[in-house]
């Protein structure tokens, strides 16, 4: 059975003082339903590291870069994320893909170069409105994972987290019904078994659009949706806490 995780992802969001009574709130609230991981800027890392030593949350940064060393300034070198204690990656978020311009291979390959530095990519599809609209979401899904696929093969799915993000309903206050979402989590999880099935049904996929406390229990019913990957309401110590609880472990 697959065992619901809830990630928080603050974005360029954050500073000590206001972490730290984040970090403290999801301690005491958290009641063990679902497994928890935070992406903070990655300045924050040591932060989080000494904080949550000790508990079961897990933490891991925003973005990392596929080559080991060199000239990339800017950029996070996957030993360098292993070495404050890191276990998750957050690859291919939307926000990355458009103001970022990074490509479906740039983002397989960061996959790829994750799983060798033995940390778990949680990697992230979806669709903009417009695509929606013209009825083509699942091409669009389709092309992002296949790009992966083809880079790491399906049994590397297995140390994988996908989470489906539609583009149009992050920081928009939209959230897709909970039908909307069990829709393409449904189909992601048959074009994984098109590959093999047990992986398939291993894969733990998170929904990651605008999901709140108010939503979170009618998604996470789902039979498809094994979690969330949280925006906003992730800044809310209450509000988080109330997703995380949420959960059917």
């Amino acid at each position: 059975m697959r065992r619901t995780l809830v990630a928080a992802n603050w974005k360029m969001n954050g500073n000590k003082a206001s972490n730290e009574a984040l970090l403290e709130a999801f301690k005491k609230g958290f009641d063990g339903s679902a497994d928890t991981a935070v992406f903070p800027p990655a300045l924050y890392i040591s932060q989080l590291a000494e904080s949550l030593k000790g508990t079961d949350i897990a933490y891991g940064v925003q973005n990392a870069y596929f080559e080991e060393k060199g000239a990339y300034t800017g950029e996070l070198a996957l030993s360098m994320v292993k070495e404050f204690g890191c276990q998750y990656v957050l690859i291919g978020h939307s926000e990355r893909r458009e103001i970022f311009g990074e490509t479906d291979e740039q983002i397989a390959a960061k996959v790829e170069a994750t799983l060798a530095a033995d940390l778990i990519p949680m990697l992230c599809v979806g669709e903009t409105l417009e695509e929606r609209e013209a009825g083509i979401t699942e091409k669009v899904v389709k092309t992002q994972i296949d790009a992966v696929l083809k880079k790491v093969g399906i049994a590397a799915f297995e140390k994988i987290v996908i989470a489906y993000e539609p583009v149009w309903a992050i920081g928009t206050g939209k959230t897709a019904s909970p039908e909307q979402a069990q829709e393409v989590h449904a189909f992601i999880r048959q074009l994984l078994a098109a590959e093999e099935a047990d992986v398939s049904q291993r894969t733990r996929i998170l929904y990651g659009g605008s999901v709140k406390a108010a939503s979170a229990e009618a998604l996470f019913g789902q039979p498809d949706i094994d979690g969330g990957l949280v925006g906003g309401a992730s800044l809310i110590a209450d509000e988080f806490v109330a997703i995380c609880n949420a959960a059917q472990g």
